[in-house]
């Protein structure tokens, strides 16, 4: 049978819609660092302190299992994007290829993965504020509210601005991990002490060993590492804004592997072989503590300056990928109507604005429970991010079915080892849910709530019926 090239086929008309409006403004090294941020954000700088206080050294181990499958999920949603690149990203593909309800679900529940990450960025903006003394005394939902009010304001503007923003928060990171990766290695080539330590490999054997608590409390952070990871996906969102997303993305890609097993692994690695891991705490950047240890003045405070930038980063991003979604669902009949409007720089502010409004939710959580805010969002937040991640693995299933019945041509950029490989990494996405299970309390509250998930989405599906019959 003869197939037409896949970027001449025709996506269902709802989905040409979505597209309009939108200004290809995004180039090549703006979806490069969004790439690049995207696989370094919060989850590293400031989740792995008190990762690193549960788990020990075996922390690397599960950011290297989580990576490789991340890896796949990015490679699934990569040949999704070399098929049509869209704004919509998984919520028009799963429209497509799974239907308008599974579109409904996987658009809502991303919302809640961003809603939720958004209340973790601003609470780490809040307890970065704290590393100063001046500010100690300050409540942590008066620095909430600030983040807030300034990401919000930069999410207004057009698109260009949005990825220049993001360039250089993600060059911020790079080079910041860059510096750390190399002064380590140097102070563990040359066996300086640091913090009266003498560096090397003894002090993870000197302290309990690669897995001090056991296996079970390694395998229990598995969703807050997925939440590390989390916002991988930004770049198939972002590909529907830039000019050459074919050409573009697979060289993204490919690249997040090796920065994944650099960063995050390389950077575990060498933080428990400066300083014993039980050096670092929840709610201090590991690498805020190290750097305190070498005893050079404002060394510190240049390294709280970077993770606060991290935040922001993720902060804007979220805002960007809620924003881009809601619109999606909503020009499918999956949102309300207004959700679809945008300003005169083709932003669409009101899925912005419904975003911040949730996020002031987060400020309020800043106010009550500032200790415990953290770790409950953060579970709710891998809820979302799990799903997404499944969506987006069973729209490759349709599409790699689609152009093996010979629908539509093969893409140049397809899943290695699929459909072995999808299905794996599906058998991953459930083994997490099942360990959260097991995190109690956050984590088991955080499985029980699922059917009341349901029930919410359920509700909207119905309220929504007239909306959807309008545009049908």
């Amino acid at each position: 049978m003869t197939t037409s090239p896949a970027h001449d086929y025709t996506p269902p008309s709802e989905d040409v819609i979505s597209e309009e409006g939108y200004h290809k403004d995004l180039g090549r090294r703006h979806i490069q660092m969004i790439a690049i941020g995207g696989a370094i954000g919060t989850g590293l700088f400031l989740g792995a302190g008190s990762r690193l206080q549960v788990a020990g050294p075996s922390l690397a181990l599960i950011y290297a299992v989580c990576g490789v499958f991340s890896f796949l999920i990015l490679r699934a949603l990569g040949e999704l994007v070399m098929y049509r690149p869209t704004s919509g990203s998984f919520v028009t593909y799963a429209r497509e290829f799974l239907g308008e309800k599974a579109a409904y679900a996987a658009g809502w529940l991303s919302f809640l993965n961003w809603a939720m990450t958004g209340i973790v960025d601003i609470t780490a903006v809040a307890l970065y504020m704290h590393y100063w003394s001046v500010f100690v005394d300050v409540p942590q939902w008066v620095f909430a509210l600030g983040a807030l009010t300034i990401v919000g304001a930069m999410n207004m503007i057009g698109v260009r601005y949005f990825g220049e923003m993001e360039f250089w928060f993600s060059l911020i990171k790079v080079v910041a991990l860059a510096a750390f990766l190399i002064a380590g290695t140097l102070i563990l080539g040359s066996r300086m002490p640091v913090g009266g330590h003498t560096t090397g490999l003894h002090l993870i054997t000197e302290n309990g060993g690669f897995f001090p608590h056991g296996i079970l409390p390694a395998f229990l952070l598995l969703q807050g590492v997925v939440f590390a990871y989390s916002a991988i996906e930004l770049i198939g969102t972002a590909a529907g804004e830039c000019h050459d997303a074919r050409e573009v993305l697979p060289k993204a890609v490919n690249s997040v592997i090796w920065r994944i097993a650099l960063f995050y692994v390389g950077s575990v690695v060498l933080l428990v072989c400066l300083l014993p891991w039980t050096a670092y705490h929840a709610g201090v950047s590991p690498f805020v503590t190290f750097f305190q240890a070498l005893g050079i003045p404002g060394i510190g405070t240049i390294m709280n300056i970077v993770v606060l930038t991290a935040a922001l980063s993720s902060l804007n991003s979220g805002l960007y990928s809620t924003g881009r979604v809601l619109r999606a669902l909503s020009l499918g009949g999956s949102g309300p109507k207004m959700l679809s409007k945008m300003n005169r720089s083709s932003v669409p502010y009101v899925g912005i604005l419904t975003t911040l409004a949730v996020y002031l939710v987060g400020v309020g959580l800043n106010y009550l429970i500032p200790a415990r805010v953290f770790e409950i969002v953060l579970n709710f937040s891998a809820i979302g991010i799990i799903s997404t991640w499944g969506f987006i693995l069973l729209c490759q299933q349709r599409l790699r079915a689609a152009i093996n019945r010979g629908e539509i041509a093969p893409t140049t950029f397809a899943m290695p080892g699929a459909p072995v490989t999808n299905w794996l990494t599906l058998g991953f996405l459930g083994f997490v849910l099942v360990m959260m299970a097991f995190d109690y309390p956050d984590g088991t509250i955080t499985i029980a709530a699922i059917p009341l998930i349901g029930l919410i989405l359920v509700g909207g599906w119905i309220l929504l019926g007239k909306t959807r019959a309008e545009i049908r």
